[in-house]
């Protein structure tokens, strides 16, 4: 579980992994695609939606992509909420990254914060770095 600097917390994980012990999630937003939600989908049975965001890259998606993050990040200030990908590093990463952003830590440095305060892996590829940045531009 992550805690962002305006109190809001987030967990994040990896569906190929088994979920952690612990109540079910008030609400999920993942991320991947129709083959990872056949797969690793069934399980979930909390409200949730999906992003469509392939391994490596950006969403397929990206205003979609924004809106959904940013009504997480509401749904963070009441509620128990969770972000996951397959590996739960590189597109889970980017979104919490993202979260961060909208918690107060600047754009410039929001890789860096969630390197440190989630996965020292998250963010992977440069284009996700970038995107974060993006995201944080089109916040208007």
């Amino acid at each position: 579980m992550v805690e962002f600097p305006d109190g809001t917390r987030v967990n994040g994980r990896g569906l190929g992994r088994p979920r952690p012990d612990g109540p079910e999630p008030d609400f999920g937003l993942y991320l991947g695609t129709s083959r990872l939600r056949r797969k690793h989908g069934g399980g979930i049975t909390w409200p949730h939606e999906w992003v469509t965001w392939p391994d490596f890259l950006l969403p397929v998606h990206p205003a979609d992509a924004r809106e959904k993050i940013k009504a997480l990040h509401e749904r963070a200030k009441t509620e128990t909420v969770e972000v996951a990908c397959y590996g739960g590093a590189g597109r889970t990463g980017t979104v919490m990254a993202c979260l961060a952003v909208l918690s107060g830590v600047p754009a410039g440095e929001a890789v860096a914060w969630t390197r440190t305060h989630y996965h020292e892996r998250a963010v992977e590829t440069p284009w996700q770095r970038g995107w974060v940045k993006s995201f944080a531009k089109r916040l208007d």
